[in-house]
C-alpha cells in the first residue's frame, strides 16, 4: 500500500514527537545508585567473649561465609547474614579495637571500637525486693527508674560498674532514663576503694557521652526536712516508705547505708517539662547523719552536680567536676556538716538558670520563717575548706557552648542559714551574691546564723553583691567585717599551682608560699568537733586527696 504524502508527513511528525518524549523521559530518570559498603552500627557496643552482635551497613553479602569479620585483628563466624546486617559473635582472644568487614573484594571499618569485656552484661529495671549484691565481674545497667525497697539493701563491691540508661533504652518508663533510687528504709552499701573506685556512669560508648546521658543517683531518708510530709521528690520520683511524699518520720540519725570511693559520671537530666523536675549527679532526700558519704566526684552533670534537700548527713571529701548547673545546692532545711569538696568548672559550659558554686535555700516560693513540717530548722548546714574554681583567665560567662552563664561563686537566699568557712571561689562573675529580704538573709547573716569566714575570692568582676532588699553596701561590708577575715585577692598572689585550672590533670596543690596554706578561721560553727581543724583555705594543703580514685578523662575512659 502507497502512504499518501499527507498521511506519510503526520506518520513522520508523529514518530519524530514520539522520539523526542522519549529522551527527555530517559534524560529525567536519575542515574541508578551503586550501593557502597559501609558499617553502620554495631549492637551491641561491648560484650563478653561468645556474644551475639548484630552488624548493620550496606551491601554486605547475603550468603554469611562470602562476608569476613575481625574484631580488631581477630576473625570472627558470621552465622547469618542480609544485604544490610550480619550476625555474628566475638570470637575467643578478640581485644578491643575497630571492626572490619570485607564483601566482595572491598574491605571498611567500624566508625567506632568494639570493647571487648570480661564482664557479662546485667539488665535492671524496676523493683528491688529483697537483699541484692552486685559483683565486679558484672556490668549493670540501669534502664528506667530501679527502686531499692524499704527494707532492703543493695550491696555493690568495689570495682563494679554500673552504667545507666538513656531514655530510649525504656520507652515505658516515663521516658527517664536509668536511674538508681533508694527508698525511704532502704540501704546501699557501695564501698569502693581508692584503687577500686565503683563507678556509675554512662552506657554510651567513648567520645559519644555527654551531660544527662542518664538519670543519677537518689538516696531518701527519714531525718528531718521542712516540708509537709507529702511532699515528694522532684519529677515524679515516689518518695517515703508509704510513697505518698517524704512523711515526717524527722530521725536525725537515720542511716541510709555508705557511699565510698564512688565515681558518678555523665548524669543529671530533666524529668518533665515542669520547672524543678530535675535529677543532679547525686540527690539526698532527707538523709541521715547515720549514712556515710565520703570520696565521691560527680561529673559532668547535666543538672546540680550535688543537691541535698533537708537531712543531716555529714560528708567528706567531695569532687564536683565540669558540672552543668550548680554544684553544691541546698534546700528544704538541709543541716548536714561538709568538709574537703571541690569544684573544677569548664569556664565554656553553664546552664540558662545562672550556674553557682552555692545556692542555698529554703523554698523556691520565698522565705517563711519556719517550714510547713512545723518546728524543723531552716537550711542551715556548714561546709569547710572547698575549692571552686571556674578558669584562670576573666570571669567566666560560658556562653559559649552551654546554655547560659555563671553567676556567683555563692548565691545565698531565700532566707537560708548556710555556712561556709576557709574555702576559695575563683573565676566567677560574683563572689558573693547575699540575696533576700532584711528580715530573712540579711539579718540571718547579721545575727551569725548565717557564717561566712576565712573566705578568699578572686577573679570576680564584682566580689559582693547584694539583691533583694540587700543592698551592695550591706553584703560588703557584712563580708568585710574584720573578725571574719575574709579577703579579696589578686589571682596571682594566691601563688596557686600553674596546672590548677588544667582540666585533664589539675594541679591541686598551692605552691610553697601560698598564702592559702595559712589564715584558716575555726571560730563559731568552725568549732564543731566534726572538723579537723586544717591551717590551709581551701580544699588542699600539702596532700592531695584526688589522687588515685577520681578520673579527670571519663570522656575517653574504656569501661569493660
Amino acid at each position: 500500500m502507497i502512504m499518501s504524502r499527507t498521511k506519510f508527513k503526520l506518520f513522520f511528525m508523529s514518530m519524530s514527537l514520539f522520539a523526542a518524549l522519549s529522551a527527555c523521559e530517559n534524560d529525567d530518570k536519575p542515574a541508578p545508585v551503586t550501593e557502597v559498603l559501609a558499617v553502620k552500627s554495631i549492637t551491641p557496643a561491648s560484650g563478653l567473649a561468645g556474644t551475639k552482635v548484630v552488624i548493620t551497613g550496606t551491601k554486605f553479602d547475603p550468603t554469611p561465609a562470602n562476608n569476613v569479620v575481625l574484631f580488631n585483628t581477630t576473625p570472627a563466624t558470621v552465622t547469618a547474614a542480609t544485604a544490610t546486617t550480619l550476625e555474628t559473635t566475638v570470637p575467643v582472644g578478640a581485644t578491643t579495637g575497630l571492626i572490619t568487614v570485607t564483601t566482595g573484594g572491598t574491605t571498611v571499618k567500624s566508625a567506632t571500637p568494639f570493647t571487648v569485656s570480661d564482664r557479662a552484661t546485667v539488665d535492671v529495671t524496676g523493683e528491688i525486693k529483697t537483699n541484692t549484691t552486685w559483683t565486679a565481674n558484672n556490668v549493670y545497667v540501669l534502664k528506667g527508674f530501679v527502686y531499692v525497697t524499704a527494707g532492703n539493701t543493695l550491696t555493690i563491691e568495689k570495682g563494679t560498674i554500673i552504667k545507666g540508661a538513656g531514655k530510649e533504652a525504656d520507652p515505658k518508663a516515663q521516658g527517664q532514663g536509668g536511674s538508681l533510687i533508694i527508698e525511704a528504709g532502704a540501704k546501699i552499701m557501695a564501698v569502693g576503694t581508692a584503687e577500686q573506685p565503683i563507678v556509675f556512669t554512662s552506657s554510651k560508648e567513648p567520645g559519644q557521652r555527654n551531660y544527662g546521658d542518664w538519670g543519677g543517683v537518689v538516696l531518701i531518708g527519714k531525718a528531718p526536712h521542712n516540708q509537709a510530709g507529702s511532699k515528694g521528690p522532684e519529677g515524679g520520683i515516689r518518695g517515703g516508705t508509704t510513697n505518698a511524699g517524704l512523711g515526717t518520720d524527722n530521725i536525725a540519725d537515720d542511716n541510709s547505708g555508705t557511699l565510698q570511693y564512688v565515681r558518678i559520671e555523665f548524669a543529671g537530666i530533666a524529668l518533665s517539662n515542669t520547672a524543678n523536675s530535675e535529677i543532679n549527679g547525686l540527690t539526698l532526700y532527707a538523709v541521715g547523719s547515720g549514712t556515710t558519704i565520703d570520696h565521691v566526684q560527680v561529673s559532668y552533670s547535666g543538672d546540680d552536680s550535688f543537691e541535698w534537700f533537708g537531712g543531716t548527713v555529714n560528708s567528706k571529701y567531695l569532687v564536683a567536676y565540669r558540672g552543668y548547673d550548680d554544684d553544691w545546692d541546698t534546700d528544704w532545711g538541709f543541716t548536714g556538716k561538709v568538709q574537703y569538696a571541690l569544684s573544677l568548672r569548664d569556664p565554656e559550659y553553664a546552664d540558662q538558670s545562672a550556674s553557682n558554686g552555692f545556692e542555698s535555700d529554703n523554698f523556691n516560693s520565698g522565705e517563711p520563717a519556719t517550714g510547713p513540717n512545723a518546728g524543723l530548722p531552716l537550711t542551715a548546714p556548714v561546709f569547710a575548706n572547698v575549692s571552686n574554681l571556674v578558669t584562670s583567665g576573666t570571669p567566666s560567662n560560658a556562653t559559649i557552648k552551654g546554655s547560659g552563664g555563671y553567676q556567683a561563686g555563692m548565691h545565698l537566699r531565700r532566707n537560708t542559714s548556710i555556712s561556709i568557712l576557709n574555702s576559695l571561689f575563683v573565676g566567677y562573675p560574683e563572689g558573693l551574691r547575699l540575696d533576700g529580704t532584711a528580715t530573712g538573709t540579711y539579718t540571718n547573716a547579721t545575727k551569725g546564723t548565717l557564717d561566712l569566714r576565712g573566705i578568699v575570692l578572686a577573679n570576680n568582676t564584682l566580689p559582693v553583691t547584694g539583691k533583694g532588699e540587700i543592698t551592695d553596701a550591706q553584703a560588703t561590708a557584712y563580708f568585710n567585717t574584720a573578725a571574719r577575715k575574709n579577703e579579696v585577692k589578686d589571682l596571682a598572689s594566691l601563688l596557686l599551682n600553674t596546672a590548677n585550672f588544667t582540666l585533664t590533670a589539675p594541679g591541686l596543690l598551692p605552691q610553697a608560699t601560698s598564702p592559702l596554706l595559712t589564715g584558716a578561721v575555726w571560730d563559731g560553727k568552725g568549732a564543731d568537733a566534726y572538723f579537723t581543724k586544717e591551717t590551709f583555705r581551701g580544699a588542699f594543703g600539702t596532700t592531695d586527696w584526688t589522687k588515685g580514685w577520681t578520673n579527670w578523662d571519663p570522656q575517653n575512659t574504656i569501661y569493660k
